[in-house]
């Protein structure tokens, strides 16, 4: 700790031979005396962003931390349908009912574990980069019409409901013309020789080996090109000084791409990276309840899916979809700190 001095706050006056206050220590004890002041000069200056935060304000009271009280359900219990604030003390049983009964319930639970995260891994290693090559390519296309065109097709999947996409999907791979129960993707494996006619007759949603391809091509399809927004702006971003000195080096196309762009928003891909590590066990019920069946619980059924089914029941079955979804909510906020901490280690960039 450093040690204060006296003269880091007096100053000696030779001429009256006495101490004076330091100037600077004059200032600084005017800006504490008079903080909150400023601070409500700045809000009255500027009242009018202050009155547009109020919506967002209220959107995280009311949908982020006023649930969190529902939280006490995971260690409280009853045997009726009661407020959390009357149920009964009962500690980590839901939790350990979930993780070490050996029953059918933990092995649902551990089975909906594995599933969100093989469902939301393979969405990260072949999902993640596909934004950013669609930035890269978006970037070469030097017509503004043409390129404003293409981004426009990529992103409008984005903007389709959950619904309507799921039912395209079902069309796809299932339902044909009025003469065929065959989707066109599954007549196109077919002609392939990539699936069977019995698989293909009884429908790729029914087979439990192909709900993840299904369910993270069509993820891909549809957020790819909204995503690749972030890294196409920080892409442009880039001063032309830096493509001009790769040229006079001898740089082509795909040099500047691995020494100008590539290292330029290596900061953007880092954080966008971290983000989406903390989400891998955060996969939202509405798709997979779309898209899947008890036929394909096997691979299909995740946390959110699962607390959803135990949700709908009595108060304990309540809890225990509670403790479900606060144990991966935990989870994912360590995978943040530590994909953050080893991004901080690697190369100086992290997201706090």
């Amino acid at each position: 700790m450093k040690k204060t001095l006296a003269g880091d706050f007096l100053i000696y006056d030779k001429s009256s031979n006495t101490y004076r206050t330091n100037p600077e220590q004059l200032v600084r004890d005017d800006v504490e005396k008079h903080y909150w002041k400023h601070v409500m000069q700045t809000v009255l200056k500027d009242w009018r962003l202050y009155i547009m935060l109020i919506p967002m304000i209220l959107v995280f009271l009311f949908w982020r931390y006023f649930p969190m009280y529902e939280l006490l359900g995971c260690f409280k219990v009853s045997d009726e349908v009661k407020p959390v604030a009357e149920q009964f003390f009962s500690g980590f049983s839901y939790f350990k009912r979930l993780l070490f009964s050996g029953d059918g319930l933990s092995t649902e639970f551990w089975r909906a574990l594995r599933n969100t995260f093989l469902l939301s891994f393979y969405g990260l290693l072949f999902g993640f980069p596909v934004p950013i090559i669609l930035a890269l390519f978006f970037n070469e296309i030097k017509s503004n019409i043409l390129r404003s065109v293409y981004q426009v097709l990529t992103y409008l999947p984005k903007f389709i409901s959950t619904v309507v996409m799921t039912s395209l999907v079902t069309m796809l791979v299932k339902q044909g013309s009025l003469t065929s129960n065959i989707g066109i993707l599954s007549q196109a494996l077919l002609g392939m020789g990539a699936i069977s006619e019995e698989v293909a007759n009884a429908g790729l949603l029914n087979n439990p080996s192909f709900f993840r391809a299904i369910y993270n091509i069509s993820g891909i399809w549809e957020t790819a090109g909204y995503d690749s927004i972030v890294f196409f702006a920080a892409i442009i971003a880039i001063s032309p000084t830096s493509y001009e000195a790769a040229q006079i080096d001898g740089a082509n196309k795909m040099a500047q791409m691995r020494y100008v762009v590539l290292p330029a928003i290596l900061s953007t891909v880092v954080i966008m990276l971290i983000t989406r590590i903390g989400s891998l066990l955060q996969i939202g019920y509405e798709k997979v309840l779309l898209l899947y069946n008890p036929s394909t619980y096997v691979t299909a059924d995740v946390v959110s899916t699962f607390a959803q089914r135990y949700g709908l029941g009595s108060s304990s079955a309540q809890g225990l979809a509670s403790a479900a979804e606060m144990m991966s909510n935990v989870i994912g906020m360590m995978l943040v700190i530590g994909a953050n901490t080893i991004a901080r280690k690697a190369s100086d960039v992290s997201l706090y």
